[in-house]
């Protein structure tokens, strides 16, 4: 599995389902990369197509196969309303390096609720050792032969 880092840059959203109905919308998005949560800024008064040009990094390990991306409207006073997620596999950009801004389908309840772009791209860590010697781990070089 790859080691290194990964850039997500936030690129914009369309066709979002409008959760506001006084107001313009005021979307963010939650991305998650395993136990790795970073939030976006508020795109204030962007309403159904918020864009938002902002890079993030993530440290890619073990068992990381993906990036969800939650948009969430803010509301003042009261929870912040969920507009849907998008699920977003990372192995082609651990084969590719670099993915250029895709679009996404952002969903909800099982229902097509917009599309978020999203460009990626990764660098492998220089490092690539698991942190132990071969023969540091024991095994039968180390065992006692009692019989």
């Amino acid at each position: 599995m790859p080691h290194g880092t990964l850039e997500v840059v936030l690129v914009s959203a369309k066709g979002l389902e409008d959760s506001d109905f006084l107001n313009s919308m005021d979307p963010y998005v939650l991305l998650t990369c395993r136990t790795q949560d970073q939030k976006s800024n508020v795109a204030s008064g962007q309403g159904t197509t918020p864009e938002w040009n902002e890079t993030f990094i993530f440290n890619v390990s073990e068992g990381t196969t993906e990036l969800k991306a939650k948009i969430f409207d803010t509301d003042v006073g009261t929870e912040d309303d969920p507009l849907g997620e998008a699920t977003i596999p990372l192995e082609a950009v651990f084969l590719e390096g670099d993915i250029p801004p895709a679009a996404y389908n952002v969903v909800k309840d099982e229902e097509f609720k917009g599309e978020i772009w999203i460009a990626l791209s990764f660098k492998p860590s220089e490092n690539r050792s698991r942190g132990f010697e071969e023969e540091s781990y024991g095994g039968w070089k180390n065992s006692e032969a009692s019989y």
